[in-house]
């Protein structure tokens, strides 16, 4: 069991499985499996008493995911308070870089697909996925610099907050301020029991977590925000000291079974029986803003990133480094998964493109990342080698 879970902590094994899980549901949706899956996905469970009623679909984009995001914010939290985030001069420039690889890539995307009832899939293509993106870092990445791990890191760290942010901004709707409000103060009372954990009767506490957690989420959902953005909110005021045990505890569920059932569920889509000029014209603005904005956004903005602050020192990455995690920065998946559901909630067919914009899109990125970041690891090696 704990060797098991210890496979599920690696950077090369979750995003494997990411992906198997992604290929299975496209698979299914375009056999005779589609109709009774379907209607699995789209079975309702409402919890009695409340106005919560959602598809097992919602339950897992929306409950399951919530717990992704909890996890994802006890880390953001780290970085920022203790890591790669933690002062200006860490942050300042992997923050350009990160901004030249959402503004990219939204400009290439409005550029294809910017008008008329696809004008809103903008914010899909400026997602990195960090567990993808660090996956074949570990894989294909042996003997390059450990600077051109933590700039990836950062950025993809940089990339989940502006993810969040337009989730949070963008996606809501009908806000019930009453709702937010007790979710304010229950992520409150959240933060000061988690305070209170290294006390005795420890458990009691952590069970009274789970309850108030549960309960900001049913307030998060009801008060017209995406639920998701409950666990951010509860993983950013949870202690640090009790956060990294928990997070380590968590990791194996998340990386082993929530973001595989939320990728078979989201890639779940069938592919339309057309010419590839029928296509939808945000299929086509995801699939190329994800691998060539991402590319030459964070590589153009790292460049001027990389010249600030030098005062004559060489720069810690070279172009073909950040050529390298511009396309690992490609690989949208999970993230931007979701802001495709979010952004064409209301037109399913809109929606299932840009669902298979994002895979093909993210699978170019892993395509070309798993190229660039071999021959550029094959050249450190070989530098090293000679060096040495």
């Amino acid at each position: 069991m704990s060797d098991s879970r210890n496979l599920l902590r690696t950077q090369q094994f979750p995003a494997v499985l990411l992906l198997v899980a992604a290929a299975l549901g496209l698979l299914l949706a375009n056999t005779a499996a589609f109709e009774p899956i379907d209607a699995v996905l789209g079975f309702h469970i409402s919890i009695p008493g409340t106005e919560i009623d959602l598809s097992v679909a919602h339950w897992i984009s929306d409950g399951l995911l919530a717990i992704f995001f909890f996890v994802v914010a006890m880390e953001l939290q780290y970085e920022l308070t203790r890591g790669e985030l933690s002062s200006l001069h860490k942050a300042l420039q992997p923050a350009i870089a990160a901004a030249g690889g959402v503004l990219v890539p939204i400009l290439v995307y409005l550029m294809i697909a910017g008008g008329g009832e696809t004008s809103t899939g903008w914010p899909i293509p400026t997602a990195t996925d960090i567990a993808f993106a660090l996956g074949v870092l570990a894989v294909f990445g042996k003997g390059l610099p450990p600077a051109v791990r933590v700039f990836l890191l950062a950025l993809a760290i940089l990339d989940d907050i502006i993810g969040i942010i337009f989730i949070a901004v963008l996606f809501a709707h009908d806000l019930n301020w009453l709702y937010l409000l007790l979710a304010v103060v229950g992520v409150a009372v959240f933060g000061v029991l988690s305070r209170m954990l290294p006390e005795k009767n420890s458990w009691i506490i952590g069970a009274c977590m789970v309850v108030v957690g549960v309960l900001v989420w049913a307030l998060v959902l009801s008060s017209g925000i995406h639920a998701t953005i409950a666990g951010v909110m509860l993983g950013l005021a949870m202690a640090q000291s009790p956060a990294m045990p928990t997070r380590h505890a968590l990791e194996p569920w998340v990386n082993g079974a929530i973001l595989p059932i939320f990728a078979f569920a989201a890639a779940f889509v069938v592919i339309p029986a057309v010419s590839p000029a029928e296509l939808s014209p945000a299929f086509f603005g995801i699939a190329v803003a994800l691998p060539l904005g991402k590319i030459v956004g964070i590589t153009l903005f790292g460049l001027v990133a990389m010249r600030i602050g030098l005062k004559g020192k060489k720069p810690a990455l070279t172009i073909t480094d950040l050529l390298a995690a511009g396309a690992l920065g490609g690989i949208g998946f999970t993230v931007s998964l979701l802001l495709a559901n979010l952004a064409f909630a209301d037109n399913p067919g809109v929606r299932d493109q840009a669902i298979l914009g994002v895979l093909v899109g993210s699978l170019i990125a892993l395509v070309l990342s798993g190229i660039i970041v071999s021959l550029r690891a094959a050249w450190h090696r070989r530098n090293t080698a000679v060096n040495s």
